[in-house]
């Protein structure tokens, strides 16, 4: 097509933003397999865990405090087999060459993989989070910046209002109300109603 991007070269980190899908997952009770056992793989672990994931860590050695709740704690060096039957794996093992045989083993059983400080092999990121309830903001930059995202994250909940759990948590309610009611909310304009509740918070 003539004259498409003129003047603006569509390259790969432009592309880039095409890549991701920003999806909420419910990882409760979800097998989840951490491997390395470091500053950053136990505060992955931890994450998952406080999301009601089932996470077992593999790691030679135990670096970091492991957080409590892990499922299991096996310490071993990875070997090859130990992805079969987990839904979610984070390779936090800080060695190149584990952490390829890690990505191999990933692609043949179709496991979602994250790496870390690795986001061209990683399938899935994690991001800066803000939690209010049932409200989640969560930002993302597809791994270039975790501080980034973070700063970002931080910028955003100070322009928040207050108490949009509670906010969320009623209309909830209210939804559960209709439908119990036999009627739709596919048509409901909400807007209203939340400026309503928002202004009472």
């Amino acid at each position: 097509m003539r004259g498409f991007g003129r003047g603006r070269p569509v390259g790969r980190r432009r592309l880039g933003l095409l890549r991701v899908l920003p999806l909420a997952f419910k990882v409760a009770d979800k097998p989840v397999l951490v491997i390395g056992a470091g500053r950053i793989g136990t505060g992955k672990a931890k994450l998952l865990i406080d999301a009601g994931a089932r996470v077992t860590i593999v790691a030679s050695h135990l670096l970091a405090v492991v957080p409590e709740g892990a499922h299991d704690v096996i310490e071993r060096p990875y070997a090859t087999g130990d992805l079969r039957g987990y839904a979610l794996v984070i390779a936090a093992t800080g060695d190149a060459q584990v952490n390829d045989q890690i990505v191999l083993e990933a692609r043949e059983l179709g496991v979602w993989l994250n790496v870390v400080d690795d986001p061209a092999r990683s399938d899935f990121f994690f991001t800066a989070v803000h939690r209010d309830g049932e409200v989640v903001v969560s930002v993302s930059t597809e791994g270039a910046s975790p501080a980034l995202a973070q700063e970002i994250r931080s910028m955003i909940v100070e322009r928040l209002p207050p108490h949009l759990g509670d906010v969320a948590h009623q209309l909830r309610s209210e939804r559960e109300a209709l439908h119990r009611d036999g009627s739709s909310t596919e048509g409901v304009d909400w807007k209203p109603r939340i400026r309503e509740l928002l202004a009472e918070q």
